[in-house]
């Protein structure tokens, strides 16, 4: 009886250890689809770096969910993320990848930016940026001056995306002569009309996005960078200058450390707010993991797509920095990228 006892015991001790080895992450995603939707039309620099994260990023999540990439395009971004705040399931089946501009549209008060960024799960990003503007060069349009001497016509998605805040920017603050023009679905669209000389150019954090998409541009000089929109040069166009060299003054380039800090965050990852914790520290292990995987370094190689790993806690760093700016600093941005009273429609 005693023996029996004992063995029954330690058949119940090696079921509670059985159990207690079950993994519920592994569990809830075994077998699951894993809906990863973009802020960005298909063909572009977002669906490109999605594509070849996304094997690499469910590898490293527990039960390997089949992550299925949905292009949701809209108001320079604003669409997909108020369907992540508000219509997106919160059990960690759906994440979502946004323009690193759209975080900041409550910021500044854009209308339909009914979203708080500050609420979002944010599990990484695959890339930081440098912004540049790129002209083609049949244009004419290749020198920093020459934004001052001809009218430089770009083309834009929405009023709170990159490609028309930057440029409004470097109008206000540089008296430059760009000139937008809106309503592209998204900036593949863009880069269809620069081959089409519809318009000159595009602005924005663009360099690895031109590399995934259209790799021969740089090496072939088919488009110039008449200026960079950034703090210091990159080294990649180190004969372009940098928007920091022509402040005039400390306001400004407060200004422009906060308009430029989206280049931090350049393809952001985010969980919708109510996803349970312990799914987010699973998505941003996995995102971890698989930022540093042989397999995807060499993928993104070929693609042409560059890495560069922003944790997720810096992530909301990085906003909680921006929200926390001085009011007259925001307001300066504001106007300074025209987004008062934007529609983003």
């Amino acid at each position: 009886m005693r023996g029996t006892r004992a063995i029954f015991a330690s058949a119940l001790a090696l079921l509670g250890a059985s159990a207690a080895a079950a993994d519920p992450i592994e569990d809830f995603y075994k077998g699951r689809q894993l809906n990863w939707i973009l802020s960005a039309g298909a063909g572009g620099g977002y669906s490109s770096y999605a594509h070849v994260f996304a094997p690499w990023f469910s590898a490293h999540i527990p039960g390997k969910p089949n992550i299925v990439v949905q292009n949701m395009p809209g108001a320079g971004g604003i669409r997909a993320m108020i369907y992540l705040q508000n219509v997106a399931p919160k059990d960690g089946s759906t994440i979502g990848l946004v323009h690193s501009s759209v975080p900041y549209a409550p910021l500044y008060g854009i209308r339909g930016a009914n979203f708080d960024p500050r609420r979002m799960n944010w599990i990484g990003s695959i890339n930081a940026a440098t912004g540049i503007c790129v002209s083609w060069t049949a244009s004419g349009i290749t020198k920093w001056q020459d934004l001052y001497d001809k009218e430089y016509i770009v083309g834009g998605t929405g009023a709170g995306s990159q490609m028309e805040t930057m440029p409004a920017m470097i109008n206000k603050l540089f008296g430059t002569k760009i000139k937008i023009v809106s309503g592209y679905k998204g900036g593949n669209d863009v880069y269809l009309a620069m081959e089409r000389g519809e318009v000159h150019g595009r602005c924005g954090g663009l360099k690895s996005s031109i590399k995934s998409t259209r790799p021969d541009w740089f090496p072939q000089m088919k488009v110039s960078v008449p200026i960079q929109i950034a703090l210091e040069r990159d080294p990649d166009f180190r004969d372009s200058p940098a928007l920091i060299e022509f402040a005039k003054d400390e306001k400004t380039t407060r200004v422009l450390q906060l308009v430029l800090s989206p280049m931090e965050m350049d393809r952001p990852i985010l969980a919708p707010p109510g996803t349970p914790p312990a799914i987010v520290a699973a998505l941003r292990k996995a995102f971890h993991e698989a930022m540093a995987d042989p397999g995807l370094i060499a993928d993104a190689a070929k693609a042409h797509v560059d890495l560069e790993e922003v944790d997720g806690d810096k992530l909301a760093k990085i906003l909680a920095r921006a929200y926390a700016m001085p009011a007259d600093i925001i307001k300066a941005a504001n106007e300074a990228m025209n987004l008062t009273g934007a529609a983003n429609e």
